[in-house]
């Protein structure tokens, strides 16, 4: 179950990664408005959401002291390389936690804002949450890039042309 959570998690993350390798610094903290949440404020969620909430996991709550969510909404980066620096550390931290996954303690309690989940919950809860905003850095970098976007899955008007690779990747199996 572990490899399984991890490769699905290593694929968000590879998503992010693509879009941002994409995108000039200035794009990165482009919003469309004041209501609206640049690239770079969306990272900063995610990777404070994962160093809380994974840090010390198994004996804290999973939200810390130190954490001031509020504060993720404001962009206090200068560069694109503080903010994939800081990416780095938000997924470092989470596999760190996943990779502690075992069988005794899969089922254990850890605690999020003094709400009890199992282990294996708290990773489900970050599989919507971690994918939810990654969406939003792929929508927001695709609609900045338009034509000049290099499709992550599969490109349009595509579609045959891959289930025809796949199937002969498969089959060769």
């Amino acid at each position: 179950m572990k490899d399984l959570l991890i490769k699905r998690f290593e694929y968000y993350k590879m998503l992010g990664d693509q879009s941002f390798e994409q995108l000039s610094d200035e794009q990165i903290f482009w919003q469309f408005n004041e209501e609206s949440n640049s690239i770079a404020i969306i990272v900063k969620h995610i990777a404070g959401n994962m160093l809380s909430r994974w840090t010390n996991f198994l004996t804290e709550d999973g939200e810390k002291s130190w954490r001031n969510r509020d504060e993720e909404f404001v962009d206090t980066f200068k560069t694109k390389a503080e903010v994939l620096e800081y990416w780095e550390k938000g997924w470092k931290c989470f596999f760190n936690a996943l990779n502690q996954m075992n069988d005794e303690n899969v089922h254990s309690l850890i605690y999020i804002r003094n709400e009890a989940h199992t282990f294996m919950d708290a990773v489900f809860r970050q599989l919507a949450h971690y994918p939810y905003h990654i969406g939003q850095i792929v929508y927001i970098a695709k609609m900045m890039k338009n034509e000049d976007w290099k499709s992550l899955s599969i490109p349009r008007n595509k579609s045959q042309e891959f289930n025809s690779e796949m199937s002969n990747k498969f089959r060769q199996q």
